[in-house]
């Protein structure tokens, strides 16, 4: 997506992150494919890590110093080993991946992603089209238990035109909603990436977040494999938190007032055609971080958000 100065790209993460696991094998990491069972801990300060091997389908053990639980929104490792992390509150999210309309096709644009803020595809988030080459992702994500995803994303497809495109497969996940409190459990184990909660509200933006939290993570436990002071994996959620903290508390607002219902939404939409916040949102996420602005165009977006908040703005 173009932004003047640059843009905001989107990954294909069937391709990235084998990638990522190339470049650290080339690194020297040893690649290991299994299903994590437990962690156990031993009285000379490591840990074993017992899982199932892929290959042979039988148990396996691993010991070591300090474990990185990045294994999801669902992580066993956070649920084993940090305190409060089954109190996370998530979006479900759901997307079905069809084949690409031929160009030219009636409104699809295989350079332009649509966000649709409706109540009949997502009461409390927002249903999304976004091409990814010959394949494009349709999907929608709620929070409100016991509305059908899979029957929103049938009816988004009609209304759509992309329903009778070919399913290529159907995929769903949890996104946080707010990082943990805590991801270390003081002795040998800190999380990163959608395990440690580091996903935008609002956007539900991940991948970003999910590599640097992955690399203060990593110096974090570098830190305490040469000092062998625990403390230091806590470090890395603090480092993070005074970099993106008030960024996702602004995006938590956002999300919990703007997303409450259509009427709501329709006055976001509209304030978000706004030539001032337009380049203030974008810039902002363009670079990750609040972009300053002179204090006249404060005072324009504020009085467009007072108007759009009380219902005298058109719509």
């Amino acid at each position: 997506m173009p932004i003047d100065g640059g843009y905001v790209g989107m990954v294909d993460r069937d391709v990235f992150d084998e990638w990522l696991r190339d470049r650290a094998a080339q690194a020297g990491a040893t690649r290991m494919t299994g299903t994590f069972e437990r962690l156990i801990k031993n009285g000379d300060g490591s840990v074993t890590i017992a899982y199932r091997d892929k290959q042979s389908g039988r148990p396996a053990r691993l010991r070591t110093r300090a474990v990185i639980g990045a294994d999801g929104a669902n992580s066993a490792v956070a649920r084993q080993c940090i305190p409060g992390s089954n109190r996370m509150r998530h979006v479900f999210a759901y997307h079905e991946i069809v084949e690409s309309p031929p160009a030219g096709s009636a409104d699809f644009d295989a350079a332009r992603c649509d966000v649709f803020y409706q109540g009949r595809f997502s009461p409390d988030f927002y249903a999304w089209v976004f091409p990814h080459g010959s394949t494009t992702s349709i999907g929608t994500g709620s929070a409100r238990k016991g509305f059908s995803l899979r029957g929103a994303t049938a009816r988004f497809r009609a209304a759509t035109g992309l329903d009778n495109m070919r399913t290529i497969r159907c995929e769903g996940a949890p996104i946080p909603l707010r990082p943990l409190r805590r991801w270390d459990d003081g002795q040998h184990v800190v999380l990163a990436g959608d395990a440690a909660g580091v996903v935008a509200p609002a956007s539900g933006e991940g991948i970003y977040y999910a590599m640097l939290s992955g690399e203060l993570v990593a110096e974090a436990v570098a830190r305490f494999c040469a000092t062998g002071d625990a403390r230091a994996l806590s470090t890395a959620r603090g480092k993070f938190m005074a970099l993106h903290g008030r960024v996702f508390w602004i995006l938590g607002l956002l999300q919990r007032f703007w997303y409450r219902n259509d009427w709501t939404r329709e006055r976001f939409v509209k304030m978000c055609q706004d030539p001032d916040v337009q380049r203030l949102t974008w810039e902002s996420y363009m670079n990750k971080t609040l972009v300053r602005s002179d204090p006249l165009t404060k005072l324009r977006i504020f009085f467009k958000d007072v108007a759009h908040l009380l219902g005298l703005a058109r719509v």
